[in-house]
């Protein structure tokens, strides 16, 4: 249960609460404010959190795997994957940094909708694999949104 509520929290919650704070505050464009918050909420701190429990051993990577018991082999899969998710997790942390949310956005952006969209296909996902599925996918396209909104206010502009 507690996955479910951080990964609702990452991936819907906390960006659009903290878009909606900063817009209230302090104004700006919505599709960049928002979209740096999805940025820093969605790829930085998920992967972040998703990193270490991998590096940790805690995740439920292994169960994805379809693994009771994680070979070797498996195990060292699953801990460079974490490290992956733990530096895509600190880029998208500096999306708070004036001119960094596309680019660190972009690399684990990226990377989720491409996780999410290889997850759709397959049968037989517990309930946490069917959450990170469709969150991947909306995190993914937020960020997709955030470049093509970014690359075409610079083609105008």
């Amino acid at each position: 249960m507690g996955y479910i509520i951080l990964v609702i929290a990452q991936t819907i919650v906390l960006p659009v609460v903290s878009g909606g704070v900063e817009l209230a505050v302090a104004g700006g464009d919505p599709a960049l404010v928002f979209g740096k918050w999805w940025v820093f909420w969605g790829v930085g701190t998920r992967l972040l959190v998703a990193g270490a429990a991998q590096v940790s051993g805690r995740g439920p990577t292994a169960a994805i795997l379809g693994s009771s018991a994680p070979s070797v082999h498996e195990q060292q899969l699953i801990r460079e994957l974490g490290t992956a998710n733990i530096g895509m997790g600190l880029a998208g942390l500096l999306a708070l940094v004036p001119g960094w949310a596309l680019p660190a956005g972009v690399a684990g952006g990226v990377f989720l909708l491409v996780a999410g969209a290889m997850h759709l296909p397959k049968k037989g996902k517990n309930a946490q694999e069917t959450l990170a599925t469709w969150t991947d996918l909306i995190v993914g396209a937020a960020v997709v949104v955030l470049a093509v909104y970014t690359l075409i206010r610079v083609a105008a502009g």
